[in-house]
């Protein structure tokens, strides 16, 4: 009998339980979890005995409890990440405010939980996330990457990246050097085409501030 992903109290047990296999599927480079596959009456019982616990009023207060710590460690990254993106973005003091201001646009795109992008992995330090997210929304947002037409050929869709990340660092200079933003500038109309929620806006306090759109589910 398969247990799905989605309740890891359930496949920690019957991990623990004895006999199991992991069950995963491979999708290009990327390996996915299926779930953990073990005898019937095994999971059967476990989950009777994870209901009978669930169903408990202290079992509801210790997930509110962790629900709300989560909440806080949530905060507390988005925050570090965006301190981390404007580190990176490192603009003169004449765009500041919009170092700022982008620096939310991408948090508010990268931080989420399950977004499933490179801010949220922990095998590279956060300021190497920060570069590659930020490098990863002006990809989407700046270029004309979604809609490019590209050969299906082993680690041309890799060249491209390439190139338009040193067209992105190229535009980020501009601004790291004060320079006036010039008209169409990509970026200035990308930041213009989108609105950033209030609790995302950083310092400026403001509402108007732009957030990311929804991005094609391609790995960053």
């Amino acid at each position: 009998m398969l247990v799905p992903p989605g309740d890891p109290g359930l496949t920690r047990r019957v991990k623990a339980a004895g006999d199991h296999w992991v069950v995963r599927e491979k999708h290009g480079r990327r390996m996915f979890s299926r779930g953990v596959w073990a005898p019937a009456a095994t999971i059967d019982r476990i989950r009777a005995e994870l209901d009978a616990e669930r169903s408990t009023e202290g079992y509801a207060r210790k997930q509110e409890a962790a629900a709300r710590r989560r909440d806080q460690l949530q905060d507390a990254y988005v925050e570090d990440f965006r301190a981390a993106v404007v580190t990176f973005l490192g603009f003169h003091a004449v765009h500041a405010e919009l170092a700022v201001r982008l620096a939310g646009v991408i948090a508010a795109h990268a931080t989420p939980v399950g977004s499933g992008t490179v801010a949220r992995t922990k095998r590279i330090p956060i300021e190497r996330r920060a570069e590659a997210a930020a490098i990863a929304w002006m990809r989407h947002q700046t270029t004309a990457y979604d809609s490019m037409p590209i050969p299906r050929v082993k680690g041309k869709r890799r060249e491209v990246r390439r190139m338009l990340a040193e067209r992105s660092r190229s535009l980020l200079e501009s601004y790291r050097r004060g320079r006036p933003v010039p008209a169409g500038c990509p970026l200035a109309r990308a930041l213009a085409a989108i609105a950033l929620p209030r609790s995302q806006a950083g310092d400026t306090g403001d509402a108007s501030v732009p957030t990311s759109r929804p991005t094609p589910r391609r790995a960053s």
